[in-house]
């Protein structure tokens, strides 16, 4: 089995598009596990573009399956998840312009502030994870600084087609294969839709996906909770295809 965990943070971009109530990410959350999800994520911004604190916390509280807080490596967030407690951080680089995340972090680069960062975490027993590019060395450097797992960033996989789609279809294929093989749990996420989840879900090493967007879109058609059951049936189409 492999794990679905929706991200309902364009819930909240709906609704912040008119500054009021509605629709509710919380709402969202509890449609989505009584369609199957295993987990919710909410990627919490330093510019609240989408998700605001008051979410995080009545989320937290509100679900049933485990929290996937994303977040950038920075003091405030942490202080956040501090609070609020949910079952895992995913860290991930953030740029204010961006429009959404571009790429995976810079591990080696920040190897003493995401190691403090594990530290800070660490008495309130919050796994601590990392958003990263399929790339060997990075991935080896997340196991050096205690990362309980990593999500690989499918990002680059989700905008390609042909010769490029199988490129780096195999990078995160190796990628998976290393980072199993050093201990580390394997997620994945960022662009996968009903389309193209079939091929990394097929992926053996893959544990779980973190989905949101394309939810999002197909609800606007189908429903929200149709949208979670045909990511799920998708899911479990590539999951039968492991060898």
């Amino acid at each position: 089995m492999i794990r679905l965990y929706v991200n309902v943070d364009h819930v909240a971009t709906i609704r912040e598009a008119r500054k009021t109530f509605e629709p509710d990410p919380l709402q969202a959350a509890l449609m989505a596990e009584s369609a199957g999800a295993h987990g919710i994520t909410v990627h919490l911004r330093e510019d609240r573009r989408h998700i605001q604190d008051h979410d995080v916390d009545r989320i937290r509280k509100g679900i049933s399956t485990p929290m996937n807080l994303e977040m950038a490596p920075v003091d405030e967030m942490v202080e956040i998840a501090i609070r609020n407690r949910p079952t895992q951080i995913s860290l991930v680089p953030e740029k204010r312009q961006e429009i959404t995340t571009e790429g995976g972090l810079d591990v080696g680069g920040m190897k003493n502030s995401l190691i403090a960062i594990k530290r800070k975490i660490e008495p309130f027993k919050i796994k601590f994870s990392l958003f990263v590019d399929p790339v060997e060395d990075i991935i080896t450097c997340a196991r050096d600084l205690g990362a309980d797992s990593i999500e690989i960033n499918t990002g680059r996989y989700s905008e390609s087609d042909g010769e490029e789609l199988q490129t780096q279809l195999l990078a995160i294929k190796t990628a998976s294969r290393h980072a199993s093989q050093l201990g580390l749990k394997v997620f994945a996420g960022h662009g996968l839709k009903v389309s193209n989840v079939e091929l990394i879900s097929a992926i053996p090493e893959i544990e779980e996906l973190n989905i949101g967007h394309s939810l999002v879109a197909n609800s606007v058609y189908v429903g929200l909770k149709q949208a979670v059951m045909d990511m799920r049936e998708a899911i479990d189409r590539g999951v039968q295809k492991r060898t």
